[in-house]
């Protein structure tokens, strides 16, 4: 399960009315002086947004309800193209071929070597898992940091694709050398026979992935067939916690800790942990320099630490929050997550055989 959050609806109509209404109006007027803060140099779709916001919302200002970034997990099935999912579907099947020729054979892949070249710097499985973390660290928040000027260069779909074809055989590994070396080292506590503790655990991995970063349901985003983008996501998840990736990625380590209790499990969660907290500031920089004013705005009434900002007032959540909860890319989510948990097995028996 740990691959969801190492890497990677049907919901009220956000359409605008039949009669576009001026941007700059909307921007300036005096009656609301929050979305004035906001310059008509903001991009497109935060300004989008913002009119968005204003017919949807109370229209006084102060109202913390005001949304000004996107609606997350939104997912309208009347408006997929079978094209589209064809064209996914493809990716995906040459994507796994080539990563197993490339990276998964052992015969002409350079996975285990890649392996072998890592435990062979330490006889320490606890240091080969953490160099490994950091070397998938290193690589994949250093290439999210260069997108930007990355994709000036070659473009959004290109990059997206080079981030992805280095970010995924490091990302696998990782996982592979867990699976593989979780009950080696030391074992610090054993509570796997103490009533309740499964099911505790259990239920906290179960909702550790409710805490995935929205745009990982982008799937056209992600195998490049829509153009990627740099999402300011406000809705859903977002108003417990600004980093919900983070905060899975903690619950999900202090389950698996809890649960295996030996040094190799405790040195994964540090590395991990160490990774998304470094990943939590990093966004927040590249956010911020992306949408500048939009992204403060939506910082003062969000979050880290979960549910803080409610319990401040900084976040009101709407009436029918739940609403934002009941679409399909959750309940999706609901189902990987209950599969995953039952091909264990699988996953276990398929990474012993690579011997990495």
């Amino acid at each position: 399960m740990a691959v969801y959050h190492l890497l990677l609806s049907t919901s009220p109509s956000l359409a605008l009315p039949p009669r576009r209404p001026n941007f700059n109006s909307i921007l300036r007027t005096p009656a609301h002086p929050r979305l004035a803060k906001f310059p008509t140099s903001s991009p497109p779709a935060i300004r989008k947004t913002l009119v968005r916001s204003t017919l949807r919302e109370d229209p006084d200002a102060d109202n913390p309800s005001l949304l000004i970034g996107e609606d997350s997990a939104a997912f309208e099935l009347g408006k997929q193209k079978l094209v589209s999912w064809v064209y996914f579907g493809v990716i995906l099947g040459v994507v796994l071929y080539i990563l197993n020729v490339v990276w998964i054979d052992n015969s002409t892949g350079f996975g285990k070597s890649y392996i072998d070249a890592v435990s062979t710097l330490s006889g320490s499985p606890e240091v080969a898992m953490l160099m490994l973390i950091l070397i998938f660290a290193t690589v994949h928040s250093g290439l999210a940091s260069l997108r930007d000027v990355g994709e000036k260069l070659i473009g959004e779909r290109a990059f997206r694709v080079l981030f992805a074809g280095v970010s995924l055989p490091l990302a696998m590994s990782t996982i592979v050398f867990f699976i593989n070396h979780r009950y080696d080292g030391s074992q610090l506590w054993q509570l796997q026979g103490v009533p309740g503790v499964h099911e505790a655990i259990w239920v906290a991995n179960f909702v550790s992935f409710f805490f995935l970063y929205p745009s990982t349901f982008n799937l056209l985003e992600v195998a490049a067939v829509d153009k990627p983008k740099m999402h300011l996501w406000e809705t859903g998840i977002m108003r417990i916690t600004r980093h919900p990736q983070m905060v899975g990625q903690i619950v999900w380590c202090l389950a698996h800790t809890l649960w295996i209790g030996n040094s190799v499990a405790a040195s994964a969660s540090l590395g991990l942990i160490a990774h998304h907290l470094f990943g939590a500031w990093n966004g927040d920089r590249r956010l911020a320099k992306r949408y500048g004013d939009a992204f403060e705005g939506i910082k003062k009434r969000t979050s880290i630490v979960p549910f803080a900002a409610i319990i401040e007032g900084r976040q009101v959540l709407p009436e029918d929050y739940y609403k934002e909860f009941v679409r399909l890319p959750y309940l999706a989510i609901t189902a990987l997550t209950v599969g995953a948990y039952f091909a264990h097995p699988l996953m276990q028996g398929a990474s012993f055989r690579l011997h990495w």
